[in-house]
């Protein structure tokens, strides 16, 4: 195994001790860092890639199985060597149980420290290896998930495909639960960057100071209860995808930092000066209408077209009836495996109901449909009276209705005004509907007085 870029973390507060071990596994080849207390070993960890974790078990402050924990907990796959005295071999052991590779005794023997090393390096490796692995079948089954009857899903995912492999930001766009970020974990898993991480943001959560300090990070003391230093979202991802859901909720000051990060790929730290170089694809959704906010003044539109080299609109669930079905019969298998039920399907009265439902959630909200359905259930199938009130109760779609005699701009006039209404007044998606350009929408809304 190459010891090329491995870099080893030393944990001792003897000074001696540290430096010598830095200076031996130097001069094997290994990149060495230092810390000199447990909560220094913490912010290292924190700011800089790590292989291996060598630690004395006995320090003031954070002591060494304090360390050990936190590192178990938050990067499971770095291994720790623990360091003891002969006096306490027996917390030595106590650490193994906690999740060290191995200890080694003061004074330490460089030969067997060596040896140690090449083997919790070795064993990271497999881990790494394995994670990868486990990456690749997920996202086969991500692929497994996108399995669509509807034409338009289908497009989408020939578009996620074609541009997978690329390194082109893209925007998602549709209405809250219609799957974006599954659409998102698609274009990650089957990328290139598949292997290295996938970070999710979800943008409307915070407010713009924490959102500001979570995708970019802070310096200590950058603002009160700032107390140490802490990487961004940016910099953890760097190398991989950034999922940026709701990203039409963000302020205009983040906006600049984004379309800086997006044209240099370069930010600075909350309250810091340095520069960090960060390699991050950013995939981002939303269920707004960005050209109209970018109307509106709310967002920029050089951002704008930075986020939408590729744009990739999932259609909601009522546009997809070929989609209800095998989701439905997906969610039911899954649901009914999981509450230990024998469950073959649904009645036609029940599967009706949900071809005729409008679902204002989209896919979220048949998925919770289902779940409540199957824990309904008392037969070996879903019946009407299963189903949540408001599906079971749904009507037929939505019509316009038009009384004979009527004109052909009276017909235009109410079938647009309907359709504005059915979407919420979102422009974009009412002029997809009706199959025309925005342009053409804006005109003819003007034109019958329908702008408010």
């Amino acid at each position: 195994m190459s010891v090329d870029r491995m870099t080893i973390l030393i944990v001792d507060d003897e000074k001696n001790i540290r430096e010598g071990l830095s200076k031996a596994l130097a001069l094997a080849g290994y990149h060495t860092l230092m810390a000199d207390t447990g909560s220094e070993a913490v912010r290292v960890l924190e700011r800089d890639a790590v292989d291996l974790v060598i630690s004395d078990l006995r320090m003031p402050g954070l002591s060494g199985e304090q360390l050990l924990r936190r590192v178990v907990s938050a990067y499971p796959a770095i291994p720790v060597i623990i360091l003891t005295g002969h006096g306490t071999i027996e917390s030595a052991v106590t650490a193994m149980h906690a999740g060290a590779y191995d200890f080694l005794t003061k004074p330490v023997n460089l030969d067997r420290l060596e040896l140690l090393v090449k083997r919790a390096l070795s064993r990271r490796q497999l881990m790494l290896e394995n994670l990868t692995l486990q990456r690749e079948l997920e996202r086969r089954s991500t692929a497994h998930q996108l399995v669509t009857a509807s034409p338009a899903m289908k497009r989408a995912w020939e578009v996620v495909e074609q541009v997978a492999p690329s390194r082109a930001s893209v925007l998602i766009t549709g209405e809250s639960g219609v799957g974006k970020e599954l659409v998102a974990d698609a274009i990650h898993s089957l990328s290139p960057r598949r292997a290295a991480k996938f970070v999710k943001v979800h943008c409307a959560a915070l407010t713009e100071t924490l959102l500001e300090s979570e995708l970019f990070g802070h310096e200590r003391g950058a603002f009160t209860g700032a107390v140490s230093r802490r990487r961004g979202r940016f910099e953890l991802a760097d190398g991989g995808t950034i999922f940026l859901d709701e990203i039409g909720e963000i302020s205009q000051n983040i906006q600049i930092k984004l379309l800086r990060i997006l044209q240099e790929r370069a930010f600075e730290r909350v309250g810091g000066e340095e520069t960090i170089i960060a390699d991050v694809r950013v995939v981002a959704a939303t269920n707004r209408d960005l050209l109209e906010a970018i109307e509106q003044g709310t967002f920029r539109e050089d951002l704008y077209y930075r986020l939408n080299v590729v744009h990739i609109d999932v259609p909601p669930l009522r546009e997809r009836l070929a989609d209800i079905s095998l989701l439905a019969a997906g969610f039911l298998k899954e649901f009914a495996e999981e509450n230990g039920k024998q469950l073959v399907g649904f009645k036609p009265t029940a599967h009706s109901a949900l071809r005729r439902y409008s679902w204002p959630g989209n896919v979220r909200e048949l998925q919770n449909s289902i779940e409540s359905a199957v824990v309904m259930a008392r037969g070996s199938t879903i019946e009407l009276h299963d189903l949540p009130p408001a599906v079971r109760h749904a009507q037929d779609a939505p019509a316009v209705r038009i009384p004979l005699g009527s004109t052909l701009d009276h017909g235009e006039r109410e079938l647009i005004r309907a359709t504005l209404i059915h979407q919420h007044g979102n422009k974009s998606r009412t002029a997809g509907i009706l199959g025309i350009s925005r342009k053409t929408l804006h005109r003819k809304m003007r034109e019958y007085q329908l702008e408010d």
